[in-house]
């Protein structure tokens, strides 16, 4: 019995140390004491750490890696003649949302030593490229980088992706404190990222949150291109207006995104962020510099979102067929001579994976597909007949077959940004016209966007020419050099006449 009680002395003096301390940290906490900060479920510690995350070390790699991103992130000004709804805000960054609520902003002019737009973009190379997102430089006639010691540039557009969202700028320097890229594919949902830019006007702003999710839809490219490639890294890291462009970072101070959009009722933070992935946004940036435009490998199909009860439902009621939504690609048609003919691929099959990744989606299939190069090969596994089957599919450019295009390869619609659609007779007799075509799918950033054309603008001449059909606007610009001049009737039927130089 002895022996017994030795043996429970120690756990006894244990248990009244414990209920002690207890004790005491339960009155030290107490709301009623006067430290009403603390809450009595989670008390907070000077020395609290939770297993296996010490917080010192994470506050340490914030501070390291604010340091590394503060200096290589820049504030980018749109001066533009454009007349704008939006004011000064974030066209992409209000896109979820109505700030105005019932009120309908006024049309302004921007004064052409305003700003019409401002947003953030990364330094990527000590030589001064800068990577940022098409909308933020959309319809600029200058546009100013500003570092953050300050010190400001005029930049030269090298070239966009409408369909990526992504733009490069080059400023004249050397020596200038730039981030690497990171490779986004090994992004991990929960792990903390840093946010920054220049939001609301506030310049080199460091925020922190974690990955949300990846691979995110949000169908909000549709708006500038007509395949859109999207496959975001969502954050809880707070952006607002004036992010865009900016840097999203691991605590190692690497490039993981691009800052490009947040959901939002209200225009602003709300939760949610979007970044366009690094390794999606390098390969854009990459194909500008070496080509000179982006270089887009094709599957040759035309896909049918299973995912999307709605357009199934909509493709069902057309074609009169019974198709069950759910995850995957439905194939609706195969183009002739395209990488999937030619692999064997054929209306009905449905796309479940490319390269072994999953895809549940139209986005995850644009993004498997868009990331790559014209002679690039992709393993397609494809569902017919509810047999599972793999094909090598070699993919192709939309004009060029499996080699890559230059600019002098571009069409006309492709370089001016902008396609073009007959006006019918009546419609020119009721309004008093004697020619004109219809602008359609007119891109931000484009040569005919610059000049103030947007979609349903009607285009009466090309170089004092009439023009009534694409072809027409392609015979009078296709090999010409110099200046266009271009005469188009806006929705309040003015006529103005505008130029650019022919890319």
């Amino acid at each position: 019995m002895k022996n017994t009680l030795k043996k429970l002395i120690p756990f006894a003096f244990v248990g009244v140390i414990s209920g002690a301390t207890t004790f005491g940290a339960i009155n030290y906490f107490n709301p009623n004491n006067g430290n009403s900060d603390f809450s009595y479920f989670a008390p907070k510690a000077d020395n609290a750490q939770y297993a296996s995350f010490n917080m010192t070390g994470v506050g340490d790699d914030f501070v390291k890696a604010s340091k590394m991103t503060v200096p290589a992130v820049v504030s980018i000004k749109n001066y533009s003649n454009k007349t704008s709804s939006r004011s000064n805000q974030d066209m992409f960054d209000l896109f979820f949302g109505n700030p105005f609520g019932d009120r309908q902003p006024q049309q302004q002019q921007t004064p052409p030593n305003m700003p019409s737009g401002m947003g953030s973009g990364v330094i990527i190379s000590p030589d001064g490229y800068i990577i940022s997102n098409n909308h933020v430089i959309a319809g600029a006639n200058k546009l100013e980088v500003v570092l953050s010691n300050k010190k400001s540039y005029v930049a030269n557009l090298i070239g966009t992706d409408p369909m990526t969202d992504i733009a490069l700028l080059k400023i004249e320097e050397k020596g200038l404190p730039y981030l690497n890229f990171a490779n986004s594919d090994n992004v991990e949902v929960g792990q903390w990222v840093l946010a920054v830019g220049n939001p609301l006007g506030l310049n080199s702003t460091v925020t922190a949150g974690i990955v949300s999710a990846k691979g995110r839809s949000i169908d909000l490219l549709s708006q500038q291109s007509k395949t859109p490639i999207e496959s975001f890294i969502q954050t809880d890291a707070a952006i607002n207006p004036g992010n865009s462009g900016g840097a999203l970072v691991n605590p190692n101070g690497e490039l993981i995104g691009i800052n490009s959009a947040i959901s939002s009722k209200t225009g602003y933070y709300e939760g949610y962020g979007f970044a366009v992935p690094s390794n999606l946004a390098r390969k854009v940036v990459e194909d500008i510099k070496q080509f000179g435009l982006v270089q887009r490998g094709f599957l040759g199909v035309m896909p049918l979102d299973l995912s999307d009860p709605r357009q199934v439902a909509a493709y069902n009621q057309q074609k009169k067929t019974n198709i069950k939504a759910s995850d995957g690609v439905y194939l609706a048609g195969v183009a002739d001579k395209g990488g999937a003919e030619d692999a064997g691929l054929r209306t009905g099959d449905i796309i479940t994976k490319v390269d072994n990744v999953v895809i549940s989606s139209y986005y995850d299939l644009s993004f498997a597909v868009g990331s790559k190069r014209p002679g690039d090969k992709v393993a397609v596994t494809y569902l017919r007949n509810g047999k599972e089957n793999t094909v090598n599919v070699t993919l192709k450019d939309q004009k060029n077959g499996t080699s890559t295009r230059s600019k002098e390869d571009l069409s006309v619609s492709e370089k001016i940004g902008a396609d073009f659609e007959p006006l019918s007779e009546k419609f020119k007799t009721d309004y008093g016209l004697n020619s004109g075509v219809i602008a359609r799918n007119v891109q931000d950033g484009s040569e005919m966007s610059k000049i103030g054309v947007v979609d349903n603008y009607i285009v009466i001449e090309v170089n004092g020419k009439p023009v009534n059909s694409q072809k027409d606007v392609e015979k009078i610009l296709q090999g010409y050099k110099g200046n266009v001049q271009v005469k188009y009737v806006d929705e309040y039927g003015r006529i103005t006449t505008r130029g650019f130089k022919m890319p």
